[in-house]
Protein backbone atom coordinates (compact mmCIF):
# COMPACT_ATOMS: atom_id res chain seq x y z
CA UNK A 1 0.00 0.00 0.00
CA UNK A 2 1.08 3.28 -1.11
CA UNK A 3 0.25 5.87 1.58
CA UNK A 4 -1.54 8.93 -0.48
CA UNK A 5 -0.17 12.58 -0.15
CA UNK A 6 -2.37 14.74 1.56
CA UNK A 7 -4.76 17.89 -0.22
CA UNK A 8 -5.74 20.83 0.63
CA UNK A 9 -9.55 21.86 0.16
CA UNK A 10 -9.00 23.21 -2.99
CA UNK A 11 -7.34 20.41 -4.76
CA UNK A 12 -9.92 18.16 -2.52
CA UNK A 13 -12.70 20.47 -4.63
CA UNK A 14 -10.60 19.99 -7.72
CA UNK A 15 -10.06 15.97 -7.38
CA UNK A 16 -13.46 16.06 -7.54
CA UNK A 17 -14.72 17.88 -10.26
CA UNK A 18 -11.51 15.78 -12.42
CA UNK A 19 -14.25 12.86 -11.38
CA UNK A 20 -17.16 14.25 -12.76
CA UNK A 21 -18.53 16.03 -9.49
CA UNK A 22 -20.29 19.46 -10.28
CA UNK A 23 -20.81 22.14 -8.21
CA UNK A 24 -23.27 25.09 -7.71
CA UNK A 25 -21.09 26.91 -5.56
CA UNK A 26 -17.64 26.36 -5.03
CA UNK A 27 -16.67 28.93 -1.94
CA UNK A 28 -19.32 27.31 -0.03
CA UNK A 29 -18.63 23.82 -0.92
CA UNK A 30 -15.06 24.81 0.54
CA UNK A 31 -16.22 26.27 3.31
CA UNK A 32 -18.40 22.52 3.94
CA UNK A 33 -14.94 20.57 3.55
CA UNK A 34 -13.16 23.06 6.05
CA UNK A 35 -15.90 22.17 8.63
CA UNK A 36 -16.38 18.35 7.37
CA UNK A 37 -13.76 16.22 6.23
CA UNK A 38 -13.58 14.62 2.66
CA UNK A 39 -13.67 11.08 4.37
CA UNK A 40 -16.77 11.68 6.30
CA UNK A 41 -18.81 13.34 3.28
CA UNK A 42 -17.40 10.60 1.17
CA UNK A 43 -20.14 7.90 2.93
CA UNK A 44 -22.82 9.97 1.17
CA UNK A 45 -21.57 10.17 -2.03
CA UNK A 46 -20.33 6.43 -2.07
CA UNK A 47 -23.25 5.31 -3.68
CA UNK A 48 -23.31 7.52 -7.25
CA UNK A 49 -19.39 6.97 -7.78
CA UNK A 50 -17.96 3.86 -9.92
CA UNK A 51 -16.26 1.99 -7.82
CA UNK A 52 -13.41 1.39 -9.82
CA UNK A 53 -12.81 4.42 -12.12
CA UNK A 54 -14.25 6.49 -9.48
CA UNK A 55 -16.36 8.60 -11.44
CA UNK A 56 -19.39 10.39 -10.66
CA UNK A 57 -22.75 9.72 -11.92
CA UNK A 58 -24.11 12.33 -14.49
CA UNK A 59 -25.73 15.38 -12.84
CA UNK A 60 -23.93 14.95 -9.17
CA UNK A 61 -23.73 18.23 -7.85
CA UNK A 62 -21.71 18.45 -4.77
CA UNK A 63 -25.10 20.44 -2.76
CA UNK A 64 -27.03 17.15 -3.47
CA UNK A 65 -24.05 15.45 -1.48
CA UNK A 66 -24.30 18.10 1.48
CA UNK A 67 -27.95 17.64 1.34
CA UNK A 68 -27.69 14.34 2.34
CA UNK A 69 -25.37 15.11 5.33
CA UNK A 70 -27.07 17.53 6.54
CA UNK A 71 -30.37 15.44 6.37
CA UNK A 72 -28.38 12.39 8.19
CA UNK A 73 -27.41 14.57 10.79
CA UNK A 74 -30.86 16.08 11.82
CA UNK A 75 -32.35 12.52 11.87
CA UNK A 76 -29.35 11.28 13.87
CA UNK A 77 -30.40 14.49 16.62
CA UNK A 78 -34.23 12.91 16.22
CA UNK A 79 -33.42 9.76 16.79
CA UNK A 80 -30.82 10.29 20.23
CA UNK A 81 -34.05 12.13 21.31
CA UNK A 82 -35.87 8.97 21.08
CA UNK A 83 -33.42 6.64 22.56
CA UNK A 84 -33.21 9.38 25.51
CA UNK A 85 -37.07 8.57 26.11
CA UNK A 86 -35.89 4.83 26.03
CA UNK A 87 -33.06 4.21 28.00
CA UNK A 88 -34.55 6.29 30.76
CA UNK A 89 -37.38 4.67 30.99
CA UNK A 90 -36.03 1.15 31.16
CA UNK A 91 -33.12 1.83 33.57
CA UNK A 92 -36.50 3.53 35.77
CA UNK A 93 -38.43 0.26 35.14
CA UNK A 94 -35.70 -1.77 35.92
CA UNK A 95 -34.81 0.15 39.19
CA UNK A 96 -38.06 0.13 40.23
CA UNK A 97 -39.73 -3.20 39.84
CA UNK A 98 -37.05 -5.39 40.46
CA UNK A 99 -35.97 -3.48 43.78
CA UNK A 100 -39.84 -3.56 45.12
CA UNK A 101 -39.24 -7.09 44.47
CA UNK A 102 -35.78 -8.04 45.34
CA UNK A 103 -34.03 -5.19 47.46
CA UNK A 104 -30.96 -2.66 46.80
CA UNK A 105 -28.66 -4.92 45.90
CA UNK A 106 -30.43 -7.04 43.62
CA UNK A 107 -28.14 -6.68 40.63
CA UNK A 108 -25.43 -8.97 42.26
CA UNK A 109 -27.96 -11.56 42.97
CA UNK A 110 -26.89 -14.28 40.83
CA UNK A 111 -29.97 -16.44 41.15
CA UNK A 112 -31.72 -13.85 39.47
CA UNK A 113 -29.58 -14.14 36.13
CA UNK A 114 -29.45 -16.86 33.44
CA UNK A 115 -26.04 -16.74 32.98
CA UNK A 116 -23.37 -16.38 35.54
CA UNK A 117 -20.29 -15.55 33.28
CA UNK A 118 -22.47 -12.68 31.75
CA UNK A 119 -23.23 -11.57 34.93
CA UNK A 120 -19.96 -11.44 35.83
CA UNK A 121 -18.77 -9.04 33.23
CA UNK A 122 -21.65 -7.11 33.59
CA UNK A 123 -20.35 -6.42 36.82
CA UNK A 124 -17.06 -5.49 36.05
CA UNK A 125 -18.44 -2.97 33.47
CA UNK A 126 -21.32 -0.99 35.84
CA UNK A 127 -18.47 -0.86 38.51
CA UNK A 128 -15.94 0.59 35.43
CA UNK A 129 -19.05 3.02 34.78
CA UNK A 130 -19.50 3.23 38.39
CA UNK A 131 -15.94 4.44 39.15
CA UNK A 132 -15.16 6.89 36.17
CA UNK A 133 -18.45 8.54 37.06
CA UNK A 134 -18.21 12.58 37.88
CA UNK A 135 -22.17 12.48 39.21
CA UNK A 136 -22.45 14.43 42.51
CA UNK A 137 -24.07 11.54 44.14
CA UNK A 138 -21.86 8.59 42.71
CA UNK A 139 -19.17 10.99 44.81
CA UNK A 140 -20.67 11.53 47.43
CA UNK A 141 -21.14 7.77 48.31
CA UNK A 142 -17.51 7.27 47.78
CA UNK A 143 -17.02 9.59 50.42
CA UNK A 144 -19.48 8.53 52.79
CA UNK A 145 -19.42 5.06 52.56
CA UNK A 146 -16.75 3.66 50.72
CA UNK A 147 -16.44 0.26 51.46
CA UNK A 148 -20.44 -0.35 50.83
CA UNK A 149 -21.80 -1.64 47.44
CA UNK A 150 -23.79 1.09 45.92
CA UNK A 151 -27.98 0.71 45.93
CA UNK A 152 -28.88 -0.26 42.29
CA UNK A 153 -30.44 2.99 41.74
CA UNK A 154 -27.11 4.52 42.02
CA UNK A 155 -25.14 1.96 39.88
CA UNK A 156 -28.13 1.75 37.03
CA UNK A 157 -28.35 5.61 37.04
CA UNK A 158 -24.69 5.65 35.70
CA UNK A 159 -25.10 2.49 33.59
CA UNK A 160 -24.64 2.97 29.42
CA UNK A 161 -27.76 1.82 27.33
CA UNK A 162 -25.92 -1.46 26.61
CA UNK A 163 -25.33 -2.43 30.00
CA UNK A 164 -28.72 -2.15 30.63
CA UNK A 165 -29.84 -3.82 27.56
CA UNK A 166 -27.54 -6.40 28.05
CA UNK A 167 -28.32 -6.44 31.61
CA UNK A 168 -32.18 -6.71 31.31
CA UNK A 169 -31.68 -9.68 28.27
CA UNK A 170 -29.85 -11.73 31.56
CA UNK A 171 -32.33 -11.74 33.86
CA UNK A 172 -33.93 -14.67 34.51
CA UNK A 173 -36.97 -15.30 31.86
CA UNK A 174 -39.30 -16.13 34.26
CA UNK A 175 -39.09 -13.32 36.52
CA UNK A 176 -42.49 -11.90 36.52
CA UNK A 177 -40.88 -8.13 36.87
CA UNK A 178 -39.04 -9.28 33.38
CA UNK A 179 -42.84 -9.62 31.88
CA UNK A 180 -43.65 -6.73 33.47
CA UNK A 181 -40.85 -4.05 32.03
CA UNK A 182 -41.94 -5.51 28.45
CA UNK A 183 -45.22 -4.82 28.46
CA UNK A 184 -44.89 -1.50 30.21
CA UNK A 185 -42.78 -0.80 27.31
CA UNK A 186 -45.84 -1.84 25.00
CA UNK A 187 -44.62 -5.22 23.90
CA UNK A 188 -46.11 -8.81 25.27
CA UNK A 189 -42.59 -10.92 25.34
CA UNK A 190 -39.49 -10.46 27.05
CA UNK A 191 -37.56 -11.44 24.19
CA UNK A 192 -38.93 -8.91 21.91
CA UNK A 193 -37.77 -6.39 23.88
CA UNK A 194 -34.51 -8.47 24.54
CA UNK A 195 -34.15 -7.90 20.98
CA UNK A 196 -35.14 -4.51 20.42
CA UNK A 197 -32.95 -2.83 23.14
CA UNK A 198 -29.80 -4.69 21.58
CA UNK A 199 -31.19 -3.07 17.79
CA UNK A 200 -31.25 -0.01 19.86
CA UNK A 201 -28.11 0.06 22.22
CA UNK A 202 -25.73 -0.69 18.59
CA UNK A 203 -27.84 2.48 16.71
CA UNK A 204 -27.10 4.38 19.50
CA UNK A 205 -23.06 3.98 19.39
CA UNK A 206 -23.27 4.78 16.14
CA UNK A 207 -25.37 8.17 16.58
CA UNK A 208 -22.77 9.01 19.57
CA UNK A 209 -19.95 8.73 17.56
CA UNK A 210 -21.71 11.49 15.21
CA UNK A 211 -21.39 7.87 12.46
CA UNK A 212 -23.50 7.86 9.38
CA UNK A 213 -27.10 6.58 9.03
CA UNK A 214 -26.79 7.07 5.35
CA UNK A 215 -27.44 4.00 2.96
CA UNK A 216 -26.05 1.80 5.80
CA UNK A 217 -26.59 -1.68 6.51
CA UNK A 218 -27.06 -2.83 10.17
CA UNK A 219 -25.19 -5.56 12.01
CA UNK A 220 -27.94 -6.07 14.21
CA UNK A 221 -31.88 -6.52 13.16
CA UNK A 222 -34.22 -6.23 15.52
CA UNK A 223 -37.46 -8.72 15.66
CA UNK A 224 -40.38 -7.78 13.22
CA UNK A 225 -42.67 -10.16 13.50
CA UNK A 226 -44.59 -9.67 17.05
CA UNK A 227 -47.17 -11.68 19.81
CA UNK A 228 -49.78 -9.64 19.08
CA UNK A 229 -48.57 -5.92 19.55
CA UNK A 230 -50.33 -3.34 21.86
CA UNK A 231 -50.05 -0.50 19.82
CA UNK A 232 -50.02 0.32 16.07
CA UNK A 233 -46.72 -1.83 14.19
CA UNK A 234 -46.49 -3.42 10.34
CA UNK A 235 -49.69 -5.21 8.59
CA UNK A 236 -47.22 -7.45 6.38
CA UNK A 237 -44.17 -8.17 6.27
CA UNK A 238 -41.10 -5.83 5.44
CA UNK A 239 -38.13 -6.52 2.48
CA UNK A 240 -35.31 -8.70 3.29
CA UNK A 241 -33.79 -5.02 2.03
CA UNK A 242 -35.98 -3.14 4.21
CA UNK A 243 -34.65 -5.31 7.74
CA UNK A 244 -31.30 -4.34 7.07
CA UNK A 245 -31.77 -0.84 6.75
CA UNK A 246 -31.89 1.63 9.54
CA UNK A 247 -36.08 2.03 9.19
CA UNK A 248 -36.94 -1.29 10.92
CA UNK A 249 -34.75 -0.11 14.23
CA UNK A 250 -36.31 3.36 13.57
CA UNK A 251 -39.61 2.40 13.38
CA UNK A 252 -39.04 0.45 16.65
CA UNK A 253 -38.16 3.66 18.57
CA UNK A 254 -41.42 4.82 17.18
CA UNK A 255 -43.47 2.31 19.09
CA UNK A 256 -42.04 2.35 21.87
CA UNK A 257 -41.72 6.16 22.43
CA UNK A 258 -45.39 5.99 21.84
CA UNK A 259 -46.09 4.11 25.24
CA UNK A 260 -43.26 5.69 27.01
CA UNK A 261 -44.76 9.38 26.46
CA UNK A 262 -48.46 9.21 24.38
CA UNK A 263 -47.57 12.93 23.80
CA UNK A 264 -44.06 12.27 22.42
CA UNK A 265 -43.29 14.28 19.34
CA UNK A 266 -40.66 11.88 17.80
CA UNK A 267 -42.80 10.47 15.16
CA UNK A 268 -44.14 13.49 14.20
CA UNK A 269 -40.72 15.04 14.05
CA UNK A 270 -39.07 12.15 12.01
CA UNK A 271 -42.40 12.55 9.45
CA UNK A 272 -41.99 16.56 9.15
CA UNK A 273 -37.84 15.92 8.08
CA UNK A 274 -39.04 12.86 5.65
CA UNK A 275 -41.46 15.56 4.03
CA UNK A 276 -38.91 18.34 3.61
CA UNK A 277 -36.46 15.94 2.13
CA UNK A 278 -38.76 14.14 -0.39
CA UNK A 279 -36.08 14.74 -2.94
CA UNK A 280 -34.02 12.85 -1.76
CA UNK A 281 -33.13 9.16 -1.93
CA UNK A 282 -34.45 7.99 1.23
CA UNK A 283 -34.98 4.99 0.18
CA UNK A 284 -31.28 3.92 1.28
CA UNK A 285 -32.48 4.25 4.73
CA UNK A 286 -35.40 1.35 4.05
CA UNK A 287 -38.01 3.95 3.48
CA UNK A 288 -39.29 2.82 0.70
CA UNK A 289 -42.41 -0.13 -0.66
CA UNK A 290 -45.46 2.15 0.64
CA UNK A 291 -43.52 2.31 4.24
CA UNK A 292 -46.00 5.55 4.91
CA UNK A 293 -49.34 3.30 4.56
CA UNK A 294 -47.87 0.80 7.44
CA UNK A 295 -49.96 1.55 11.06
CA UNK A 296 -46.52 2.52 12.80
CA UNK A 297 -46.15 5.33 10.24
CA UNK A 298 -50.04 6.51 9.55
CA UNK A 299 -51.71 5.60 12.81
Amino acid sequence: MVNKPPITVAEQINLLKSRGMLFKDEAQAAQLLKNVSYYRLKGYWWDVQDKTTHIFNSNTYFEDIANRYSFDRELRLILFDAIEYIEIALRTKMIYHLSISYGSLWYLNEDLMTDNAIHQRLLEDLNKEFDRSQEIFIKDHKYRYPNDKADVWKMLEVASMGTLSKLYKNLQHQLPEKAIIAKEMGLNLHRELSSWLEAISYIRNIIAHHSRLWSRSMVKIPMEQLNNPMGAWFAQRLMPAQLKKPFLIISTMVYLCGFIDANNTIKNRLLDLLSKNAHLPIYKLGFFNNWEEQPIWNA
